[in-house]
């Protein structure tokens, strides 16, 4: 693992003892914090790790730099599971240097108290460091997903440095059965995906370079199938279609909602529906069905009016859906009430704004429990959201 070119070092850390990354995203297989050092005349150390790991990751880095010192620590991304370390690492390496982003000096002064003013270099949008065979170019990525954000690429072994770009939930020795787009789509749109226009436009850059290995700052290093990977990135940052089928996302107090819904559901699987995926909002894992919405063509919202407003799971789900720019997707609604029913009116107010985005016409509108008339009303959904 430790290998990846003849002077490229994986010396990075993995976290199995975290349950929530960020505060909010399950990570059921742990989460890597990836650091690389190039060995050349020259030493460059890319980003650090969580603070947690801080003694085995400046081991790891002891046992690639075989009595040598470090000349260069390149930050990227100034969160500090990847930056929590700087302090330790220039008082363990006295004479070496911080190349990084003007904004990310401003950022280190506020988290750990220094800017280092006489040991700095900053790297702008054409930067070179040359360490000998090795030259880097930095690409300035502001809000991909911090404003600080750089990428670098080494033009000898043609490595871009992805900083989070491309990045994944789960521990590099951990299983991985459902294959690298689950959980880096997840990771996508759950943390970068609000800034797809800036990721977009980092790509651009991205793609006018040979590039033959990504190495991101949480997840695999990619070496086979670029071509996948990027697309895939096109695809997330462009709030693009990446696969036909109908999300419903619902809420149900009583199991009313929750009978229409599966309703919906089979009849959509008989009329063909490629893929209906169901997610039940107070019981699926937030971010994964932010990622369902991202990832299929249509969606189905159902839920219940609560105290004259949505319920609390499905009001969180929407904003969340248009804080992270959702567009493009075609809707149908399912509102249920038992004496003043205003959901489809609330939900519909609340998503009106995102772009291209087009409603049913057919709504099935519950009084309680699910009808002769709302089993037409849904039939007429489907037919509709298999248009």
């Amino acid at each position: 693992m430790s290998k990846i070119t003849n002077d490229i070092r994986y010396i990075g850390v993995n976290d199995h003892e975290l349950d929530l990354f960020e505060g909010q995203y399950i990570v059921p297989e742990g989460m890597a914090y990836n650091s690389y050092v190039i060995l050349d005349e020259k030493i460059a150390v890319m980003d650090s790790v969580d603070r947690r790991f801080g003694d085995q990751w400046l081991q790891n880095l002891e046992l690639e730099l075989q009595n040598r010192k470090p000349d260069y620590l390149v930050v990227q991304h100034m969160e500090p599971d990847h930056s929590a370390n700087i302090t330790a690492f220039m008082e363990k390496y006295p004479a070496a240097i911080i190349v990084s982003s003007a904004k990310a000096f401003t950022m280190m002064k506020n988290f750990y108290g220094n800017e280092y003013t006489d040991r700095r270099i900053i790297a702008a949008e054409g930067t070179e460091l040359v360490l000998g065979t090795h030259t880097l170019h930095f690409i300035a990525a502001p809000m991909v997903h911090w404003p600080e954000v750089i990428m670098t690429y080494d033009e000898k072994d043609r490595i871009l440095f992805s900083a989070d770009a491309f990045g994944k939930f789960g521990a590099l020795d951990a299983e991985d059965p459902e294959g690298w787009a689950c959980e880096a789509r997840r990771y996508y749109f759950g943390i970068v995906g609000k800034y797809g226009a800036q990721a977009q436009a980092v790509l651009k850059k991205a793609l006018k370079l040979d590039i033959r290995v990504i190495c991101p700052l949480h997840g695999p290093i990619l070496q086979e199938n670029l071509g996948y990977y990027l697309d895939l990135y096109n695809t997330w940052t462009t709030y693009s279609v990446e696969s036909e089928g109908i999300v419903i996302c619902y809420t149900s107090v009583y199991g009313n909602t929750e009978k229409a819904v599966q309703m919906l559901a089979d009849m959509l699987k008989a009329k063909g529906c490629p893929k209906v995926a169901v997610n039940d909002l107070a019981r699926s894992d937030m971010a994964e069905c932010v990622e369902d919405a991202f990832r299929y063509s249509k969606i189905v919202l159902a839920t219940t009016t609560y105290n004259a407003d949505i319920f609390p799971f499905m009001r969180t789900f929407i904003e969340t859906l248009v804080e992270h720019g959702w567009r493009g997707r075609k809707i149908g609604l399912i509102e249920n009430g038992s004496w003043a029913p205003t959901a489809a009116k609330i939900m519909k107010g609340l998503l009106e704004n995102c772009k291209d985005t087009v409603f049913a016409e057919s709504t099935v509108k519950i009084l309680s429990a699910v009808t002769e008339e709302n089993k037409n009303q849904i039939e007429a959904l489907a037919d509709e959201m298999m248009q």
